[in-house]
């Protein structure tokens, strides 16, 4: 079908008394030929769509180009349906809310924008997205705990088929080896009995939900809404087809064997959290050495949490379970003296009339560290405090019972008959068999905006397996996994992508007769969407792709790209700049900006009317880590006098999207480096900075400093060719 495509100049916003709209239908029109050109006060308003629909079903219109706000905003109003392409050109936010009105510069750089618009919209295709009739809507959950029952019982409730698949013989998990568990309800103040029976039941007599016990998966391939699963079980091998997977295997404690120095082997009177639950659970709250009544009982808070030499993180609920074992103590013996060492009391959530209640029911709580412990010869343990409270040295004597309240381990790894650890998921990624994990063992993700996904699309995290949590939040915590597996499913089904370009179509293809069989692409893909075939020729798992773009930024030989996205596209867009002569005076810089972080943040200094430097031209990506090094080179050859590009912070605390978009993008800037030294240019006029979505505030101060350090070269020697 042959493209006809419309563009509309809105004026509204301030953009009319700001620019020239006259100067800018010129450019659409004689510039561009473009076969149509409207402008219009507010094309958002009613009447402003009606004009546009108008054109599409009367004057033949198929793809239109709107000169009007940022493309963040009014994404709905300017949708027309698959049949109607539609490009968004940024007069508002990033020209006319962010540049002096009625100044040649403003004008210059809003026709600019429409030129780099029009090229995009001509390079444009419709994506074809990818289905596959054998597509599954299954969940899988692995893990029988608080969090997997949740998970699997809201998920079954929605309408989707579980399978659960859990490693024990029966469901429940930690919480079933409880006395009692957190206060979950209000009045938050009393221990509650476990209450599984109900979840279990519920789970197991769903008629949606399929469950293994004494089960283990072996063997995880494919993609989401395409993974196939082997279960083993009692011998035998269960194959099952699954859209997405929630992994809810919960956590166990820390070795307190590791705990030496607080004395923990060197007395059967010192004992961890763990093993206090299971005293309270089984009826036995006497001294473990000789079954004497207890009298005096300490519990040490952080037991190796918060220590550099065993876990550096707090595990939360740890200041909450030692209160609800002092009142296991304070009922059993009311006038029993229990004493709560700690370093700082944490009770997140609900707890704090918990705290009060512990308090109110005469457990002392002690602030300071401990200094030595010292088993004695009668069984009792004497301890050596340093009491930060009165910055003196206490000595407590004569207790019956240490408690070590010990911190959680994520089980993102399961533990073998002999003690050694193996996958859970087994997964068959050519980057491993197990989930990416942050430093302390919880599997990794972008915290801040997407918490329950892994670097493995369609596999999603809850509970203590994710972070330090209690039960209450675990069930939460499940409740927001199983919404997002079910968001999953649901949006592969039809071709399109998950977080953070939710519901792209596109994919990325690959033209095969140029590959070089480099393996660039199948290494710096994130999510381990691309694997590769014998002779190292890249094969695409499409389900599992993100749509980053970070394989067509790695492609040496540009053979990859997306029907929305390509190396030609945008390169189209940098050629469409008109570059002042060198006698103007007039630089030109090309920022390539991330369009998860750097261009909110350029789009919000527009917003609050922060002033920039008008020779920068914006261009968002993907994501940095899609930048093809050749985008640069177009630049350079086109005259720009200079290159930043925007992203995301990286390293351990990463803010990219995409995880690793920020930091290829650097390195791949070391390689521009060299080339721009052999070619006689500055290293220093490409540039990659750190922006945040929370950085609008430095978007002039960066440009300006930018402007100051290519200053002194001079114009672009190529400017003129």
């Amino acid at each position: 079908m042959e493209r006809k495509t419309g563009v509309y100049l809105c004026a509204g916003c301030g953009i009319g008394e700001a620019l020239d709209t006259a100067q800018l239908e010129s450019v659409a029109v004689q510039e561009s030929k473009a076969p149509l050109c409207r402008t219009h006060g507010a094309f958002c308003s009613p009447e402003g769509v009606a004009v546009i629909q108008q054109d599409l079903a009367q004057e033949g219109v198929n793809a239109a180009l709107i000169a009007a706000c940022s493309p963040r905003v009014n994404y709905d109003v300017f949708d027309f349906g698959p049949d109607t392409l539609v490009e968004r050109v940024n007069l508002r936010e990033q020209v006319v809310w962010s540049q002096p009105p009625q100044h040649e510069d403003t004008q210059a750089m809003a026709a600019d924008y429409l030129r780099m618009g029009w090229a995009k919209i001509r390079k444009l295709a419709p994506p074809e997205p990818y289905t596959n009739p054998e597509f599954s809507k299954t969940v899988l959950v692995v893990g029988g705990g608080v969090s997997g029952l949740t998970a699997a019982l809201e998920t079954a409730e929605a309408g989707y088929p579980v399978v659960l698949v859990e490693k024990q013989a029966a469901l429940g998990g930690f919480t079933a080896k409880l006395h009692r568990r957190l206060p979950s309800r209000a009045p938050y103040r009393d221990p509650e009995p476990p209450g599984l029976e109900g979840m279990i039941g519920a789970v197991t007599s769903h008629p949606k939900i399929k469950v293994y016990t004494c089960a283990e998966v072996k063997k995880t391939s494919g993609g989401p809404c395409l993974f196939d699963v082997e279960i083993a079980r009692n011998g035998s091998t269960i194959q099952e087809r699954v859209g997405a997977i929630v992994l809810a295997t919960g956590w166990k404690p820390y070795d307190a064997a590791k705990l030496t120095h607080l004395g923990y082997g060197a007395s059967p009177n010192v004992i961890s959290s763990v093993q206090m639950e299971d005293l309270a659970k089984a009826g036995r709250l006497q001294r473990p050495s000789d079954g004497r009544p207890l009298r005096r009982v300490l519990f040490i808070q952080c037991a190796g949490s918060r220590d550099e030499d065993h876990l550096p993180y707090c595990s939360s609920v740890c200041c909450a379970v030692s209160m609800k074992q002092a009142l296991y103590v304070k009922e059993r013996y009311p006038d029993a003296d229990v004493y709560v060492l700690y370093q700082e009391i944490r009770t997140p959530g609900q707890a704090e009339d918990f705290y009060r209640r512990t308090q109110n029911e005469g457990v002392a709580f002690i602030k300071g560290n401990v200094g030595a412990v010292h088993p004695q010869g009668d069984g009792s343990v004497t301890l050596e405090i340093k009491d930060a409270s009165v910055n003196d040295p206490v000595r407590i004597e004569n207790l019956d019972l240490v408690v070590l309240a010990v911190g959680m381990v994520p089980t993102t790894l399961s533990e073998t008959p002999g003690g050694d650890e193996a996958s859970i998921l087994n997964l068959q990624y050519r980057q491993g068999p197990d989930l990416p994990a942050l430093k302390y063992g919880f599997a990794d993700s972008h915290y801040i905006c997407f918490p329950y996904e892994t670097r493995r699309t369609g596999i999603y995290t809850a509970g203590p397996v994710r972070r330090p949590m209690g039960g209450a939040l675990s069930m939460e915590d499940a409740r927001g996994a199983a919404l997002k597996a079910i968001q999953c499913v649901e949006m592969t089904v039809r071709g399109a992508s998950v977080h953070p370009r939710s519901g792209d179509l596109s994919y990325p293809q690959f033209a095969m007769e140029s590959c070089t069989q480099c393996k660039r692409c199948t290494e710096e893909c994130p999510f381990g969407a691309i694997n590769e075939d014998e002779k190292s020729n890249p094969i695409l798992n499409a389900t599992r792709c993100r749509r980053c773009g970070t394989c067509m930024g790695a492609c040496p030989v540009r053979i990859i790209s997306f029907k929305n996205y390509s190396v030609d596209l945008v390169g189209s867009m940098i050629k469409a700049v008109e570059v002042p002569e060198e006698d103007e005076e007039k630089p030109r810089v090309l920022i390539l900006a991330c369009e998860n972080d750097a261009y909110p943040a350029l789009d919000m200094a527009g917003l609050w009317r922060l002033n920039y430097n008008p020779y920068v031209r914006v261009i968002p990506v993907r994501c940095l880590g899609s930048v093809n090094l050749v985008w640069v080179s177009d630049a350079l050859s086109k005259g720009f006098d200079g290159v930043m590009l925007m992203g995301c912070r990286h390293g351990d605390d990463y803010q990219c999207h995409f995880i690793k978009g920020s930091e290829l993008a650097g390195v791949r800037m070391t390689k521009i480096a060299e080339t721009l030294g052999r070619l006689a240019l500055e290293p220093e006029r490409v540039k990659a900075e750190e922006i945040g979505i929370t950085d609008a505030h430095r978007i002039p101060q960066v440009i300006a400093e930018f402007m100051e350090t290519i200053k002194p070269f001079g114009p672009n020697p190529f400017k003129s060719f």
